[in-house]
C-alpha cells in the first residue's frame, strides 16, 4: 500500500481508510512473525536514519528491528553526535540525509523541529515522538485495541492524566477509527484545543476533571506518565497523584471487559497502581510489541512503494 502523505507527523495526515489499511498490513506482519517468518525483503536495500534528541527504548528498538526484518538498515544518530549539536541547521541536516537514506525517523523535543525536518527533506519523515504528538504509539494502540476487542468503531476510550503528546495523537487516531473519547485531566493540562476541535467533526470528545466520570462504561482505560524526563516538578506530582492514578477502584467504573493500556515507561504507584498494570486487564506488553508490527506497516507504506528519493533536491 501507499499513503497519500509523504510524512507521518501527528496522525492527522492519514484518513480512516488509510488507517484501516495500515492496521490490516500490521496484522499480516504480526501473523508472519508468529509463524516464524518475520524476515522479508519489503525494504531490501533501503536505509533509515534515526535521529534521537531524547532517550529511547521502545522507539529505537522497534524501528531498528523492524527495518532489519524488512531487509533494510537503520542508522542510529544521537543528536549529540551529529553536527546539529555544533550548530548545523535542521534544514541542512535534512538536505544532507535526503541524499543518503530513504526515510528519516526523528524523536525530538519541539514539534517545530520535526516539521522543519520534513519540510526540508525529499524523503519521508516519521515522528518518533515530539512534545506535541506521538503518532506511532497511536498506530500501535489502535492495533492492540482491535486485537482485543475485534473492532474499533463504536468503542469508548477513557484517557486519564496529562493531556500530553500521546493523548493528542490518540484523539486523532480515535477520530479516524470512530471511537469516542473521554479525557480526564486537570484543566490546565488538557489536550490541544485544535486537536479536540478537529476530532469533534466525527466523534464525541468529552473533557472533564473527574476520572471516575470519564471511566464510566469505558472499553479502554489509558494513561501515561505524569512526570516526563524534562518535567520533574514535585508540585506536578501532587496535582496528579493520587487524584488521577488508575487503580482498581477506577477500573471498576469501566466496562466489565475493559482493558488497561499504557505506552510505557511506567512509574508504578504514580499514574497506575501495580495491581492494575500487572493485573489481568493490562495489555501493556502486547501494546509494546505492536509498536514493531505497526511501524513495519508504516515504513512499507511510506518508503516501500516510492521511487528512491535520494539525490533529489528537497
Amino acid at each position: 500500500m501507499k499513503l497519500r502523505t509523504k510524512d507521518f507527523l501527528t496522525f492527522a495526515e492519514i484518513d480512516a481508510a488509510e488507517t484501516r489499511r495500515l492496521l490490516d498490513l500490521a496484522v499480516q506482519f504480526k501473523r508472519r512473525a508468529a509463524e516464524g517468518r518475520a524476515a522479508s525483503a519489503d525494504l531490501a536495500g533501503r536505509t533509515m536514519a534515526m535521529i534521537f534528541q531524547k532517550p529511547s527504548t521502545r522507539t529505537r528498538v522497534s524501528f531498528e528491528a523492524g527495518m532489519f526484518q524488512l531487509g533494510g538498515h537503520a542508522v542510529n544518530l544521537p543528536a549529540s553526535d551529529m553536527q546539529l549539536s555544533r550548530g548545523e541547521s535542521i534544514q541542512d541536516t535534512a538536505a544532507t540525509l535526503s541524499r543518503y537514506v530513504d526515510v528519516i525517523m526523528a524523536r525530538v523535543f519541539e514539534h517545530s523541529d520535526i516539521e522543519e525536518l520534513a519540510a526540508a527533506s525529499s524523503v519521508p519523515v516519521v515522528n518518533g515522538l515530539s512534545n506535541s504528538f506521538h503518532p506511532c504509539q497511536t498506530l500501535a494502540d489502535l492495533l492492540t485495541i482491535r486485537e482485543r476487542k475485534g473492532r474499533l468503531r463504536g468503542l469508548r476510550v477513557c484517557w486519564v492524566g496529562d493531556g500530553n503528546n500521546v493523548c493528542n495523537s490518540l484523539i486523532h487516531g480515535c477520530a479516524r477509527a470512530g471511537m469516542d473519547v473521554a479525557v480526564a485531566t486537570p484543566r490546565r493540562f488538557r489536550p490541544m484545543a485544535s486537536v479536540v476541535d478537529e476530532a469533534r467533526d466525527s466523534i464525541s470528545v468529552r473533557q472533564t476533571a473527574d476520572p471516575s466520570s470519564a471511566a464510566a462504561g469505558a472499553d479502554v482505560v489509558m494513561t501515561d506518565t505524569f512526570m516526563s524526563i524534562h518535567d520533574k516538578d514535585p508540585a506536578r506530582r501532587r496535582l496528579f497523584v493520587p487524584a488521577y492514578t488508575v487503580d482498581a477502584r477506577l477500573m471498576s467504573r469501566a466496562a466489565d471487559d475493559a482493558i488497561f493500556m499504557h505506552c510505557l515507561p511506567a512509574k508504578r504507584g504514580n499514574e497506575v497502581a501495580m495491581s492494575v498494570i500487572d493485573g489481568p486487564r493490562s495489555v501493556v506488553w502486547d501494546q509494546a510489541e505492536n509498536r514493531l508490527h505497526a511501524q513495519k506497516a508504516l515504513l512499507v507504506a511510506l518508503a516501500g512503494g516510492r521511487g528512491r528519493g535520494r539525490g533529489s533536491r528537497p
